[in-house]
């Protein structure tokens, strides 16, 4: 019997390379801006799936995640209750108020990004604002210790401790949902190492000078507890409780996190 020994830092990516997978990053951003601008009540998932197809195709890209382990979307469509995986259908249909995430990934040239984020479609009530609002945030927070020298825990210590300070910042009770998290990334979507959202510091492979993490805390209003639907995918709240996910692909460098995957205004 083998055993395999963790390795103890994450792979370090060359500039040249990081320049490489912020192309692939860019167009995530572009296909996720574009989801948003499509989504409005009556507009169904699949056809935000189309959207998001035909940007990263269009910008010379395709869509990682269709095809991957069998999903059938080019994005994870969550809607309300729905924390992550969701799989884009024609009759998941959006109507005012409802808190959408939408997960993205293009490869291009061999290499891939990663990012998601949450919006509303409408006017969102107040405890959905707050709840994406915060998860947003605590990504920006959490991100801040993917600096060379610091340990893959200490970013999910960083994540964990700024959910703690957010639920103050913005006035409401957060859930750090339990058994997903983020993960290293490169010429696959899913590498090692896993990326707990919360955790105690100073543990796991050292993050180096071009290590590369996707960051992406998930967040709910009353449970960390979940469950997978029949369809093997679809992750949702185990209580029905709004879940928020945001996510960045990000390098540390000696100048601070470099997010791949930034969003332009267009």
């Amino acid at each position: 019997m083998g055993f395999r020994r963790r390795s103890k830092t994450i792979p370090a990516r060359t500039p040249g390379e990081l320049d490489a997978m912020q192309a692939a990053g860019e167009i995530v951003g572009k296909a996720l801006q574009a989801v948003r601008a499509a989504a409005a009540s009556g507009v169904s998932t699949l056809e935000l799936d189309e959207v998001a197809e035909q940007t990263i195709r269009d910008l010379g890209a395709t869509p990682t995640f269709k095809g991957y382990e069998g999903f059938p979307g080019s994005i994870c469509a969550s809607v309300n209750d729905v924390i992550v995986h969701g799989i884009p259908g024609q009759d998941i249909v959006l109507a005012e108020g409802d808190l959408v995430s939408i997960d993205c990934g293009a490869t291009l040239d061999g290499w891939v990004g990663d990012s998601a984020w949450t919006f509303g479609v409408g006017n969102l009530a107040p405890e959905a604002t707050a709840l994406n609002d915060a998860t947003a945030w605590v990504l920006a927070e959490g991100l801040k210790a993917m600096v060379p020298g610091n340990r893959l825990t200490d970013v999910s210590h960083a994540l964990e401790q700024a959910t703690y300070r957010a639920e103050d910042k913005f006035g409401v009770d957060l859930f750090i949902v339990d058994g997903y998290g983020g993960h290293g990334i490169g010429h696959t979507m899913h590498e090692e190492p896993y990326l707990a959202n919360e955790g105690r510091p100073g543990r796991g492979p050292l993050i180096q000078e071009g290590s590369v993490l996707a960051i992406e805390p998930m967040l709910t209003l009353g449970t960390e507890d979940n469950a997978v639907l029949d369809d093997d995918w679809t992750v949702v709240t185990l209580d029905g409780s709004l879940a928020a996910h945001w996510e960045h692909t990000v390098a540390a460098t000696a100048n601070g996190p470099r997010i791949l995957t930034p969003r332009y205004k267009p």
